[in-house]
C-alpha cells in the first residue's frame, strides 16, 4: 500500500513539473527594426532600435515581400532609368520599400514646385525610413542625372529616401499612362501636366492616388501608415 501511495505521488509531481514546464515553455521570437537601419541584424529581446529608436518588431509580425510580382505591379516595367547619382536601374530596384511617386519637370515654375512641397509635406508628416519618394522627370532631355542632382540638393531632398529618375522619352510616356499622368509640350521649355501624387506598396502595386496641389495629405500618409504595418 505504501508504495502505491509513493507511486501516486511521483506521477502527481511528474504531473506538476510537466505542467508547469509547458506553462512557461515560449517559443522564442526574433526581433528586427522595422526599418531595417542595421541591415538584417536582430535582436533575441524586444526593444528599441539604436539607431531610429522605432519599437523593435518580430520578425514573423513583419511583412513579407513576395519573391513572385504581382501582373499590376509596376516592377513589371522592363524600361531602363537613370538616377540622379548616375546609375542606370530598372524600377524593380525599388522594390521592398513603399513608393510615393510623382512626375514633374525641373525647370516648372508653377505646379511643380507646389508639388514638391506637398511631397516634402508628406516625408514629414511620415517620418518614416521604409519610404522612397520617387520624383519621374517628364522632360529627360533637359533633366539630365547631373541637372536631377542639383535640384535635389537646391531642395534639400540629396538623402537616400529621394530617387529622382531619368528616362528615355518612351519609357516616360509609358510610365506616365501607367500612372494616368497626362503631358504635353506647350513651348520648348514649358509642359502641361496631371498633378497625381501615387502610392505604391513594397511589391510595386498602385494603391491610393490624389490629385491636386497644397491639398490635405491625409489620405497619403494613412495610406504609408497602413502599408508599414
Amino acid at each position: 500500500m505504501r508504495g502505491l501511495v509513493v507511486a501516486f505521488c511521483m506521477i502527481a509531481m511528474g504531473c506538476i513539473v510537466s505542467c508547469n514546464s509547458n506553462n512557461e515553455v515560449v517559443d522564442p521570437e526574433t526581433y528586427q527594426c522595422p526599418m531595417k537601419c542595421e541591415g538584417d541584424k536582430t535582436y533575441d529581446a524586444f526593444g528599441s532600435c539604436p539607431v531610429c529608436n522605432m519599437d523593435l518588431k518580430a520578425i514573423s509580425d513583419q511583412p513579407v515581400v513576395a519573391d513572385e510580382i504581382s501582373e499590376e505591379s509596376i516592377f513589371n516595367l522592363n524600361s531602363k532609368w537613370t538616377t540622379q547619382n548616375n546609375e542606370v536601374v530598372e524600377l524593380k530596384a525599388l522594390k521592398g520599400d513603399i513608393l510615393v511617386m510623382v512626375m514633374i519637370y525641373t525647370s516648372c515654375k508653377a505646379a511643380c514646385p507646389r508639388l514638391v512641397a506637398d511631397m516634402r509635406n508628406i516625408e514629414k508628416e511620415t517620418g518614416s525610413k521604409g519610404i522612397k519618394y520617387v520624383m519621374v522627370s517628364i522632360d529627360p532631355k533637359v533633366d539630365t542625372p547631373e541637372r536631377l542632382k542639383e535640384y535635389a540638393i537646391e531642395n534639400q531632398m540629396d538623402s537616400d529616401q529621394w530617387v529622382f529618375l531619368n528616362g528615355g522619352p518612351e519609357d516616360v510616356r509609358e510610365f506616365a499612362n501607367v500612372l494616368s499622368v497626362k503631358y504635353k509640350s506647350i513651348n520648348p521649355i514649358d509642359f502641361s501636366h496631371s498633378n497625381i501624387i501615387s502610392v505604391f506598396d513594397q511589391g510595386g502595386v498602385l494603391q491610393y492616388q490624389e490629385e491636386g496641389l497644397g491639398v490635405d495629405n491625409k489620405g497619403i500618409v494613412e495610406t504609408v501608415r497602413k502599408l508599414e504595418h
